[in-house]
């Protein structure tokens, strides 16, 4: 008499799995394009491309990012019961499934963010470079931290947006930072039409979360003033940021061999959705997450072809 054998799947490989998912790794490697964009910068104006600095300075947002969603979710337990977690926004789901993991998911935070400093520390002396690449480790990680954790917990003050927002200038000035050793002028300016797209995408990520906040507790823009005031401020955002790409030549400060009339091109892609989502107001959950989701492949894919246009720059140099 033949048995059947059934192979149940491996309970640790699965929790692994799980608790990989909690940190969402995805949107660590996503946002490696806008810490390339801030390093292809640097290389055009003539810093040295040195791929240690590229790897090591990556290193540090990867692991500085990964941090966020697993503190984030262990501040937001209580929250997190009231929402459902999309392919763009919301909690992982994952300490909701597992409370008995809120500790560990705090402790990982805390250990990615030790290791990001960690190898700011190493960099700054294989270097030489200025402590002030440390500190500008610590103060991003300080304001992913305190975004939803106490005392200020942003998010729930009405301060999250421009916490959020400042990754905008974060993630490229890291970049910047890690090729060419410091912080200048030309960067920050550089970092305006950054920081409205950077908006764009922060409202994208709230508008699908809009009733959990609510419930939660959450005071973001869009818990306090509803999608539509959601989709009108993306739109504006990515008008400010066309235009902005358009003034830069206009401030003498950057290489002439960059046409900022084909970057402004290339942010037309996240306005024009911004201006479709005005004419058609989707406003209920269900059509305002598909227009978010594609609001964020728009950021990224001008990102990523802005990056393409300066590496296209770099080779003809």
């Amino acid at each position: 008499m033949s048995e059947t054998i059934t192979i149940k799947p491996n309970n640790n490989v699965n929790n692994l799995l799980k608790f990989i998912k909690l940190g969402k790794p995805q949107f660590a490697v996503g946002l490696f394009f806008y810490f390339s964009l801030g390093a292809l910068l640097g290389v055009l104006f003539n810093a040295e491309f040195v791929l240690s600095k590229f790897i090591l300075g990556f290193a540090i947002i990867f692991l500085s990012t990964w941090a966020v969603h697993y503190h984030n979710d262990y501040y937001d337990f209580v929250s997190d019961h009231f929402g459902t977690p999309t392919a763009i926004s919301g909690g992982s789901g994952v300490l909701v499934e597992h409370p008995e993991w809120r500790n560990k998911s705090k402790i990982m935070g805390i250990t990615l963010i030790g290791l990001a400093i960690g190898i700011s520390v190493l960099f700054t002396f294989l270097f030489s470079y200025p402590i002030t690449f440390i500190l500008f480790v610590i103060v991003a990680n300080l304001i992913a931290w305190f975004y939803a954790a106490p005392p200020f917990q942003l998010s729930y003050r009405g301060l999250g947006e421009f916490g959020n927002t400042a990754i905008g200038l974060l993630f490229p000035g890291l970049g910047y930072f890690a090729l060419i050793g410091t912080l200048n002028l030309p960067f920050f300016v550089f970092a305006i039409p950054m920081l409205f797209l950077q908006l764009l995408f922060t409202l994208s990520v709230e508008i699908p979360d809009m009733e959990g906040d609510i419930l939660g507790g959450k005071m973001t823009w869009i818990a306090s003033k509803g999608r539509e005031f959601g989709f009108k401020i993306i739109a504006i955002s990515g008008l400010l940021a066309t235009i902005s790409f358009l003034i830069l030549p206009f401030t003498n400060l950057f290489p002439t061999i960059i046409d900022f009339r084909i970057i402004a091109l290339i942010s037309l892609i996240p306005l024009s959705l911004g201006i479709i989502e005005l004419i058609k107001k989707p406003l209920d959950k269900l059509s305002a997450t598909k227009y978010c989701i594609y609001n964020l492949a728009s950021i990224f894919a001008a990102v990523i072809l802005i990056n393409l246009y300066f590496i296209y720059l770099i080779k003809i140099i």
